[in-house]
């Protein structure tokens, strides 16, 4: 009797625990598809975007075909500091000459974007007498160490700028190749990005894995 009660149950086993179909392995991989397809897309409406660097523009900080993470944030909701990488979109004709970052997550690229590091805060007074001279903040000079490429000058061009409400001035690590605040005094705000051209400040580089690291 036991025999023939456990040959039973093996058998009712072996009808009930049937092999996956086909069908429903497609649907749990298309279903796992959409929620990552999900996660990105807010991800990418609130949190950050992807952009890849193009250009010389802010060596040895950033160099060409890294990838780093942006936060969407925007000044008008979190503190910008000194030293902060901001991409921000052109803010009065930038664009000629320069080389721009992707944003990996467009499918249409209607919004074109430039990545500079913030030198000037609203009511700061930055300013050069150039010939390698170093960067004033108020008359005080600042250290660029951290980020300035060994022997590059801090400015080769003189400038003196006063920077206004909901505005940042902005150079590139590269001095000698970057057209930033100093090459736009004339463009009518005084070579100024204004906060609501900010998209949000790169925090992170995830590509090449040799230099993942966080930025700022």
């Amino acid at each position: 009797m036991v025999g023939r009660h456990s040959k039973k149950a093996r058998g009712q086993s072996r009808r009930y625990a049937r092999k996956p179909s086909v069908w429903s392995e497609i649907r749990g991989y298309l279903l796992t598809v959409i929620a990552v397809m999900l996660v990105v897309l807010l991800g990418r409406t609130f949190v950050f975007n992807v952009y890849v660097i193009p250009s010389r523009s802010m060596e040895d900080t950033l160099q060409i075909g890294d990838r780093v993470f942006a936060s969407r944030l925007t000044p008008r909701l979190f503190t910008l500091h000194r030293g902060d990488i901001i991409v921000f979109k052109d803010p009065a004709d930038w664009m000629e000459g320069e080389q721009l970052p992707t944003n990996l997550m467009s499918i249409i690229d209607s919004n074109r974007y430039l990545i500079k590091r913030v030198i000037g805060l609203p009511g700061d007074t930055v300013a050069c007498k150039g010939s390698g001279e170093p960067i004033t903040v108020n008359g005080k000079p600042i250290d660029e160490s951290a980020y300035l490429k060994s022997g590059v000058n801090p400015s080769d061009s003189p400038f003196s700028v006063t920077v206004t409400d909901s505005n940042v001035f902005v150079l590139g690590d590269n001095r000698s190749n970057s057209r930033d605040s100093r090459y736009h005094l004339d463009d009518g705000n005084n070579g100024l990005v204004p906060y609501d051209d900010i998209q949000g400040v790169a925090l992170f580089r995830f590509w090449p894995f040799t230099r993942i690291g966080i930025l700022n």
